[in-house]
């Protein structure tokens, strides 16, 4: 079987959320210091400003699965782009900071409902041979969105646009939204939403235009999943039985952002800058972080299967946990300031070879079918609830102490190889069915 032109196209433009979810989520970090110096900004409304868009996130990624099974993933992810181009296009223009609190909030829906519609859009209207590399894309999307954020931040401070920077640097994203909007008019309907509506000719149409070796085999097996989804749709997820899955999957959100790894992402100018760098070195610097981001990212991409999901998060423990140490002494001790790139090169490694590879795969495994999607909700909706917090808290923290933050993140990444190491399965190379027992799920 081969890639075909169709299932390429839905892929890549479905992927296309990612790179916007990456831009968006990264991009505010190269305006900090002007946003904070034209609108008079404490560090609490600085924290409010870029913590706001997580909020949006973490609204929209528990409403937007509602909204995809209700009008289909293809039109819900249209949405998504409007508030995507609505949001940059309205901070670009905010005359106020309120009116960039609020479009930036938008831009945080847009970010969340993305996040939950894109991969599942791609997953849908893959054949199962393609589905996990397929929606990987989703994921490498995202940090390339990130490297290009890091890297226009770059450009646009180099024209040295004055008083404007930032208004271009939150504006550009307009582009990309515009043709992610535009996009999304030239694919079809997911076969699978396509069958939950009673189309079963055009979810037919659909699968054979997407290259499926046998059609009508992989319809029926649609069919059959949707009725057992159904059936299955009352089972409450706070069971005892189900107390370790739970435990994981809250664990497994908290610590990906108790490494700091989205405080770092939306602050890594300004970091660069707490240690004497000048503006636009700092800039250039974290183009180094996000290029490193995508490289460590396509590497655990290649190993996630061979090295084991527990194994990388043990690796990934130790790693994350000496560099952000090592962030800490320099920020303490106030010398050896050129070794910060470095460790924070090193942390975005060891980071994006363990949690950041496995998270998502990880929360796909753990529980059993009739109750995977409330316990991937659960999980996600840690991972960015913490995220909301330590962004705002994190540049309150760090005006008394710089070195603070990053003694808390490490000490936490070194929690988390004893949390791993003690209560952790490891699932490669399991079946879904073989989990359950381990589990002790019945």
């Amino acid at each position: 079987m081969r890639l075909n032109y169709y299932l390429a196209k839905g892929t890549l433009v479905g992927a296309l959320g990612g790179l916007l979810f990456g831009f968006d989520t990264a991009v505010i970090s190269g305006t900090t210091q002007q946003l904070t110096e034209v609108f008079h900004l404490s560090p609490f409304k600085l924290g409010v400003t870029v913590s706001i868009a997580v909020l949006g996130a973490v609204i929209g990624a528990i409403s937007s699965g509602e909204l995809g099974q209700r009008i289909g993933g293809r039109e819900a992810l249209r949405i998504m782009a409007a508030l995507y181009l609505v949001s940059s296009l309205g901070c670009a223009f905010a005359w106020n900071w309120p009116s960039l609190v609020c479009f930036r909030f938008l831009g945080g829906l847009g970010i969340g409902g993305s996040s939950v519609l894109g991969p599942v859009y791609i997953a849908e209207l893959s054949p199962a041979k393609w589905r996990g590399r397929l929606v990987g894309l989703f994921q490498i999307n995202i940090v390339i969105g990130i490297l290009l954020a890091y890297a226009s931040n770059y450009l646009i401070a180099i024209v040295n646009s004055g008083v404007t920077e930032w208004r271009w640097q939150l504006g550009i994203a307009s582009a990309p939204a515009l043709l992610f909007l535009v996009l999304l008019y030239a694919i079809p309907r997911s076969g699978r939403w396509l069958v939950t509506q009673n189309r079963i000719d055009e979810a037919r149409e659909v699968l054979s235009m997407m290259g499926s070796p046998n059609t009508e085999e992989e319809l029926q097996e649609i069919i059959a999943s949707i009725h057992l989804e159904k059936s299955a749709r009352n089972e409450p997820l706070f069971r005892r039985k189900y107390r370790l899955p739970i435990f994981l999957a809250v664990t497994i959100g908290l610590f990906n952002q108790l490494s700091g790894i989205n405080a770092i992402l939306y602050y890594l100018p300004s970091i660069f800058s707490y240690a004497g760098f000048s503006k636009l070195s700092a800039d250039k610097q974290a183009v180094l972080v996000g290029a490193m981001n995508l490289f460590a990212t396509l590497l655990a991409m290649s190993v996630i299967d061979k090295l084991g999901r527990k194994t990388l998060l043990l690796i990934g423990s130790v790693g994350t946990a000496v560099t952000l140490a090592g962030v800490a002494e320099v920020f303490h001790a106030q010398r050896d300031q050129f070794l910060l790139l470095w460790l924070l090169v090193g942390f975005i490694f060891f980071f994006a070879i363990s949690q950041g590879a496995v998270i998502w795969v990880y929360l796909s495994e753990v529980f059993p079918t009739k109750v995977r999607a409330k316990g991937q909700s659960l999980g996600s909706s840690s991972h960015w609830i913490m995220n909301a917090l330590l962004s705002l808290t994190f540049p309150l923290v760090a005006r008394h102490s710089t070195a603070a933050p990053f003694v808390f993140f490490a000490s936490m990444m070194a929690l988390q190889f004893f949390v791993v190491l003690a209560v952790y399965p490891e699932t490669n190379g399991i079946t879904l069915e073989q989990m359950q027992r381990k589990l002790g799920i019945d």
